[in-house]
């Protein structure tokens, strides 16, 4: 049988899906039995997440970009914070920069939170307040890749798009793919179309979510296995941490200099002053009369 339980060998399956240069082609029957696999497990232990209730475009943009490089548990009490201050499209186009990296403080990555409000103001300027549903579209907009886009598509207007992230890579490569290594994406994509239950595709993503996540608890993490499988570099000690401290001290007071911040942070100064102009490029921060501040 193609679809293989956890644990078995996959030597026959895996044999099928790379031989030739056409997609391989699954039974009703065999389709039919995957999607119970997974489904059954959501039935059971399907994620109680905010995002998955009250569902609208603009709270599934914000998680998604959320969830960008950041782990689920750390996500859900900021995504509340996040929807207090900044309820829709409007409220995050016009909020203040200092307000709004204070509320995103903790989460890291800050560029994706100045993304999201440049995101908020072009949606209402140029798409009347109402994010685009189609894929194509959405990439076009600041901080959305291809698989962003592909996950509003699905979550948030219910569209059956195909697209891949470390979940569904992470189960495709668990249950096809079991005896090998460096498994490429575009070895996955065939299958991820083929499975997708395109009359629910929101509930059947949540629930291949789900189970990718109980994979990496239960089972190690099937996409070592990946050939795109790289480790997240060390938040200690990087530019990630420098730019974090230097953004935490300039959030909860009046301007300051160079000097006054380095010596707040207590990191390397040549460091902080290489982040300084890199924020302030970014459109981070302005310098005025010799201090730095979030304008």
């Amino acid at each position: 049988m193609l679809f293989m339980s956890a644990g078995r060998s996959t030597t026959k399956t895996v044999s099928r899906l790379t031989a030739g240069t056409s997609s391989p082609r699954f039974s009703a029957s065999e389709v039919r039995s995957f999607r119970k696999k997974v489904l059954d497990h959501y039935e059971r232990q399907g994620r109680d997440l905010p995002w998955r209730k009250r569902v609208n475009p603009y709270r599934v943009l914000v998680s998604e970009i959320m969830l960008q490089q950041t782990q689920v548990d750390r996500v859900i009490e900021k995504y509340r914070e996040f929807l207090a201050a900044f309820p829709d499209f409007p409220a995050l186009a016009k909020s203040p920069l200092p307000k709004l990296l204070k509320i995103w403080s903790g989460m890291g990555y800050n560029r994706r939170a100045l993304a999201l409000k440049v995101l908020a103001q072009k949606v209402v300027a140029e798409h009347k307040g109402k994010l685009p549903s189609d894929p194509e579209v959405l990439v076009s907009l600041p901080g959305i890749g291809p698989y962003t886009a592909g996950a509003i598509s699905a979550f948030a207007f219910n569209r059956p798009v195909v697209f891949l992230d470390t979940n569904i890579r992470r189960v495709f490569i668990h249950e096809f793919f079991q005896d090998r290594g460096s498994v490429h994406d575009e070895e996955l994509r065939p299958l991820i179309e083929q499975t997708l239950d395109r009359s629910d595709p929101r509930r059947w993503y949540n629930a291949l979510m789900d189970y990718g996540s109980m994979l990496k608890q239960e089972h190690g993490n099937p996409n070592r296995r990946s050939a795109h499988y790289t480790r997240q570099s060390p938040f200690e000690n990087s530019n990630r941490q420098v730019r974090g401290a230097i953004l935490k001290a300039l959030v909860q007071g009046p301007p300051l200099t160079a000097a006054r911040i380095i010596g707040k942070t207590e990191l390397d100064a040549e460091r902080v002053k290489k982040n300084l102009e890199t924020l302030a490029q970014e459109g981070f921060l302005v310098k005025r009369e010799g201090r730095y501040l979030i304008p």
